[in-house]
């Protein structure tokens, strides 16, 4: 499933998207709130993965620096977007790295998708913060250990003890 193209600019003091009710009803009616998303502005193209929220009666997604700068977008300008069906597993893309770990530690493993949809999420984003490989084979093993260990609280999970 996917969306037309549209255009959009980003509103708010959060950075956030207001999606136009047309586009994102259909996804909403299969019960779709967590989408893969392409925005494209000039020559630059950019994947990621967002939810549909509603605020006011309005439908939004955030859009925060991280992704403007990655798009070369500022407020005011207007730039295209598709939403697609989210078909990942997680809501975002798993780091190798950690699919890795995860894979090779049974227990770390079944600790984790004991979770929560938003709480896996949030440890993915975690390692996802960091760009060296290495750094993030790192964080996935030290992240295993916390698991194992009984610590929940992301945080806590990066944290050496």
């Amino acid at each position: 499933m996917k969306s037309e193209v549209f255009e959009i600019t980003i509103t708010g003091k959060y950075f956030g998207l207001q999606l136009p009710e047309k586009i994102v009803l259909p996804f909403l009616e299969k019960n779709l709130k967590r989408v893969k998303v392409i925005a494209t502005f000039k020559q630059n193209i950019f994947a990621f993965h967002g939810a549909i929220q509603k605020r006011n009666g309005n439908y939004f997604m955030m859009f925060g620096k991280r992704y403007q700068k990655e798009l070369g977008v500022f407020p005011n300008d207007y730039f295209q977007l598709q939403l697609f069906e989210d078909t990942s597993k997680y809501g975002v893309d798993m780091p190798e790295e950690l699919k890795a770990v995860l894979h090779s530690d049974f227990e770390a493993n079944e600790i984790f998708e004991s979770f929560t949809a938003g709480k896996k999420r949030g440890i993915i984003y975690a390692v996802l913060s960091y760009k060296n490989s290495q750094t993030r084979i790192d964080k996935s093993l030290l992240i295993c250990e916390n698991l194992k260990r009984g610590i929940r609280k992301n945080p806590e999970l990066l944290k050496s003890f």
